[in-house]
């Protein structure tokens, strides 16, 4: 529940109740531009991410906002989707809180082209940047100016100024509550409009970049060249670019987290910077929790993530009384299995080693069950009415690759896909007439 205290399920339950007043509230809101002051105070609770929880930088502040507020804001959002996808302002470098792509549309079209300059004997440097507190400094100033820049009808405009204009905040935790304390500037994380609106104000990032750049929320991947002086150079103006547009809209990197990783052979090791400051080099960096090395190799995320799984499987093994398949096994689903599958359709490795290693988790769990302790693994899979993580995986690229032929305009590249010609003598042609018999060719690499 938000500061309002009206839970979202009232909404729910007393719908036919109350659906009439709201919309009446909704659509003077609507035509004034006015936010009811209800509307604009938050309650922030903190959410740990990782590392020391001593440490406050390692908690994400989190808005719950008012139940009612939402349902006025995703008639909104619907508003401003509808032009921006109309206006085409969301470039395709962006992949977060975009509709039809994701964090894994967002891998695998980055490294699709890395990979493949690597794969051409280039070399090639990757620079990861993240942003400093990116949601809570937004200007709303500029934000605002970028809106109606952005053809953004006036009545949506206004409605956000006076939603952004005077808001307050409280933070809870443990039950106690702090203070209010007034909001100048950012988008509220865990509103409703907060993800669209942070898309809006960094869609022009990439503008003069050269060289391949990928967005993701707060996180941006910078990819070029660098196996020339030249290439090395072009880089460093694309890191001064973005360095001046940082500036211009009142933000910052997180020069700390900001790091270089060097593929190929024969690489420079140029050293980069952002202003005086000096980019760290890394052997590997973790990109939206994916860990990727300087060799693109994928044993290293494949340990990592079987030693997670594991010890998750570990703390169920020695919490849990019961052994029965009605116990183990949604548990294991839930709690063990997401470990092993997340992004797996773009990290999965090809050596057996690492397949057999993943596997073994599964072969683990599935031990546990009792009354199927003495059963071979294929016997005791077929006994749950599992399937291997070899064939989950499988079924999981298929699934992939038909959204990309589906809704490829979107979410893929060009070349991800290449449609081949079968003539009739046997040979084989690229893009000729349409009437022949065709068949698509798969061509991203790290599949």
């Amino acid at each position: 529940m938000g500061p309002s205290g009206v839970h979202p399920r009232v909404l729910r339950e007393l719908a036919e109740v109350i659906a009439e007043p709201l919309s009446i509230i909704f659509e003077r809101s609507w035509r004034m531009g006015e936010v009811p002051e209800d509307w604009k105070i938050d309650n922030v609770t903190l959410v740990f991410k990782k590392g020391r929880k001593q440490d406050l930088g390692n908690y994400r502040p989190v808005s719950l906002t008012s139940a009612p507020g939402k349902v006025m804001k995703q008639l909104e959002l619907d508003a401003i989707s509808r032009q921006l996808e109309e206006k085409e302002v969301i470039r395709s470098s962006q992949h977060g809180f975009t509709k039809g792509r994701s964090c894994l549309t967002n891998l695998v079209a980055f490294y699709d082209i890395v990979t493949g300059w690597v794969d051409g004997g280039r070399a090639a440097d990757v620079v990861y940047l993240e942003f400093s507190r990116a949601f809570d400094t937004v200007s709303h100033d500029i934000l605002i100016t970028k809106l109606r820049k952005y053809g953004t009808d006036e009545w949506t405009v206004r409605c956000v100024e006076n939603w952004l204009t005077g808001r307050a905040q409280r933070v809870i935790i443990g039950g106690s509550e702090f203070g209010w304390r007034p909001v100048t500037s950012g988008v509220p994380q865990g509103s409703v409009l907060g993800p669209v609106l942070f898309n809006i104000f960094i869609s022009d990032l990439d503008k003069g970049i050269v060289a391949t750049l990928s967005k993701s929320d707060d996180d941006t991947n910078l990819g070029g060249l660098a196996d020339t002086p030249e290439g090395c150079a072009a880089i460093q103006r694309d890191l001064d670019r973005l360095e001046s547009w940082a500036v211009r809209n009142q933000m910052r990197f997180n020069k700390s987290k900001c790091r270089v990783l060097h593929l190929g052979r024969n690489n420079c090791m140029h050293q980069y910077r952002l202003e005086e400051d000096l980019l760290e080099r890394s052997s590997a960096e973790r990109n939206l929790r994916v860990l990727v090395d300087n060799r693109l190799a994928m044993s290293q995320q494949c340990a990592l993530v079987a030693k997670k799984a594991n010890g998750i499987l570990e703390c169920i093994k020695k919490s849990m009384s019961s052994r029965s398949r009605e116990v183990i096994l949604p548990i294991y689903s839930a709690l063990v299995r997401p470990h092993l599958e997340y992004h797996a359709l773009f990290w999965a490795s090809q050596y057996k080693k690492d397949r057999d290693l993943l596997e073994r988790v599964q072969w683990r769990a599935t031990k546990m069950v009792k009354g199927l302790e003495h059963l071979p693994y294929e016997e005791r899979l077929s006994e749950l009415g599992l399937f291997s993580l070899g064939k989950r995986r499988l079924k999981g690229d298929l699934i992939q690759v038909y959204k990309y032929l589906r809704c490829g305009g979107k979410v893929a590249r060009p070349d991800f896909f290449q449609q081949c010609v079968e003539t009739g003598q046997g040979e084989t042609a690229r893009n000729r007439s349409t009437g022949s018999s065709t068949r698509i060719c798969a061509r991203i690499s790290l599949w």
